[in-house]
């Protein structure tokens, strides 16, 4: 499965924020059934930044963004994260 969450950064923030959701990437390595990741933003609007992961199913996301260290680095983000569903079942890929 992959998660993707997306967030509306204000410019002067922009440092900060990328060290600390790089942090939240790193802490996401140690957990079980985590595949990888990375963090993106759109050359269209700088302020909007996403998160991507891939894990080897739902249960092994809920768990790993559950771990304190990466629950205690994303809960100050999730002020700055856009309210939209971001766990999706991959139906295809090649």
């Amino acid at each position: 499965m992959i998660a993707i969450t997306r967030y509306r950064v204000p410019e002067e923030e922009t440092e900060r924020f990328a060290a600390e959701l790089g942090a939240v990437l790193e802490a996401l390595a140690a957990a079980p059934g985590y595949r990888g990741g990375r963090i993106g933003r759109t050359v269209d609007d700088p302020t909007l930044w996403a998160l991507v992961t891939e894990w080897d199913g739902a249960g092994h996301y809920r768990r790993g963004i559950g771990l304190y260290d990466v629950r205690m680095r994303l809960i100050p983000l999730s002020a700055l994260a856009i309210d939209e569903p971001g766990a999706y079942e991959v139906v295809a890929a090649r």
